[in-house]
């Protein structure tokens, strides 16, 4: 398996899904308003929510195949295992789609301000996002697998076309169907259920054939149940931590207001994007490492991945980070949303752009099939943030939480962080801070700081855009001199080219 090669193709395909999610939002506002968008987001936070149904499975189903590829695990058990979540998975599907209908009315009478949507549609509206939820959830089983089992080019490319097809038709329906936030999550039902049977058949088409037919078999999932287990419990404890907020504030403020938290939210979580595609690739590529005790290797491996991760989030999280307001003005066209916005936008930015430094630590601690440390430091994270949030978001607003996602994120970069390398990597942490945290984050705040000081304000979006793809190119240049790994890549690539001059 070509490790670069998976990294190049999950960027394209994570770019584009991502480039997609984003793009339409704006079309979305202007067909169903700011308070429709509030809807979307309150799935989101639902989804999120329904995460703890997972159990850990998902992610232990990836490591499992990761395994299998490695020689640990025969075709059949795999096959077992797999069919055994399966159905699972369907079994907890059946009992959102009941849940949330049944929830349903609740929820609009006792917790959503729906504003000017009547009751009856609310209702309807949540029922919806039920089934669109249930759908999502099977699908993650066979994402998890085919990620496990490194099939990253077909796996994105199908994520595109799907992505493309769930948000850009969705501006097809709104336009020419029904400008309505029910036809809106219709279509995205409708999706759901083609990328289920889409990723379904692409998994068993991957896995060799097995002597027997699989079935379900308890004893594979006690085999997993302890890593499971601890990834159910850091699902558990990363959920109260990441939304939280975003629960309280869909309580505490209307539909409009809680529509700018969670854009401000949607942008910042573009920032995954330049994380996920890279963690994505290397987690399975760790694992293989850690089971066959190739210490040396996965040293390497994991510093010049965190390098590249801070290569690719720096530049564009402090550029969100300084350039907030502008962005969401080049980006939406309105400015009353990017002032009321831009705010929350940069404490957001920040907090997930020091969250997306711990990804790839995280995947290493899951390569070793070591859970606990997560799970205690969540805990210990929960037991001071959630008092702290529900003391400062109902005097604080959004801007109370926004600040409890950018403490909480410091202070597991800069806390935690140490017992991970105190039992996995005890000779490796200054190297971590000093080549994927200091150095390039000090190159990263000067150069940003300067165009700040340096900004024109242009008057017009086209021109706004150029300076902020500037800025970032100018910040991502500062970052790639301060970082060893980008650092060595332009040098090769300079040395390349005097080869060819000359020989030219």
């Amino acid at each position: 398996m070509s490790l670069k090669r998976d990294v190049r193709a999950n960027y394209l395909g994570q770019g584009w899904t991502a480039l997609m999610g984003l793009a339409f939002i704006p079309i979305y506002i202007r067909y169903l308003g700011m308070e429709a968008w509030g809807l979307v987001g309150f799935m989101s936070i639902l989804q999120a929510w329904l995460t703890l149904l997972d159990m850990g499975l998902a992610p232990t189903l990836s490591r499992e195949m990761a395994r299998f590829s490695a020689g640990a695990r025969s075709v059949q058990s795999i096959r077992n295992l797999l069919r055994s979540l399966e159905l699972l998975y369907v079994a907890v599907a059946l009992a959102v789609v009941m849940g949330v209908w049944l929830a349903a009315p609740l929820m609009v009478d006792h917790w959503l301000d729906g504003g000017h949507f009547a009751r009856s549609v609310l209702i309807q509206v949540i029922t919806l996002m039920g089934l669109v939820l249930a759908a999502r959830m099977v699908e993650q089983v066979y994402r998890g697998a085919m990620q496990g089992l490194q099939q990253h080019v077909w796996l994105n490319l199908a994520q595109s076309v799907l992505a493309t097809l769930r948000w850009g038709g969705a501006v097809v329906v709104l336009a020419w169907v029904s400008p309505t936030i029910e036809a809106f999550f219709i279509w995205q039902g409708l999706v759901s259920v083609l990328s289920v049977l889409v990723f379904a058949a692409r998994t068993y088409r991957r896995l060799p054939r097995a002597t027997s037919a699989a079935r379900f078999d308890g004893e594979e999932l006690k085999l997993v149940g302890s890593f499971a287990a601890g990834m159910a419990a850091t699902t558990v404890l990363a959920l109260l931590l990441t939304q939280v907020d975003k629960l309280l504030l869909s309580k505490l403020l209307p539909l409009d207001q809680f529509g700018h938290y969670m854009l401000a939210g949607s942008l910042s979580g573009a920032l995954y994007f330049f994380v996920g595609p890279l963690a994505t690739a290397v987690s399975p590529r760790l694992t293989e490492l850690a089971a066959r005790s190739e210490h040396g290797v996965l040293i390497e491996t994991y510093h010049g991945a965190t390098q590249w991760v801070t290569m690719f989030v720096l530049p564009p999280a402090l550029v969100m980070a300084m350039f907030a307001e502008p962005l969401l003005w080049t980006w939406s066209g309105d400015a009353v949303v990017s002032g009321r916005t831009a705010p929350l936008l940069t404490l957001l930015a920040l907090g997930t752009l020091l969250n997306g430094l711990m990804q790839v630590p995280y995947v290493t601690q899951l390569a070793h099939g070591w859970t606990a440390l997560t799970v205690r430091m969540n805990l210990l994270a929960v037991l001071v943030l959630i008092p702290g949030v529900l003391w400062s978001v109902p005097r604080y607003g959004a801007m109370g939480a926004a600040w409890a996602w950018l403490a909480l994120n410091a202070a597991y970069v800069f806390i935690g962080m140490h017992f991970m390398f105190r039992k996995l990597l005890p000779t490796e942490k200054r190297r971590w801070y000093r080549d994927a945290v200091f150095l390039p984050l000090t190159a990263a705040g000067m150069m940003s700081g300067l165009l700040k000081l340096a900004w024109p304000a242009p008057s017009e979006r086209v021109h706004s855009a150029l300076w902020l793809l500037a800025a970032t190119v100018l910040t991502a240049l500062g970052v790639a001199l301060a970082t060893p790994a980008p650092r060595s890549f332009l040098y090769r690539q300079a040395q390349r080219l005097r080869v060819g001059a000359a020989h030219g």
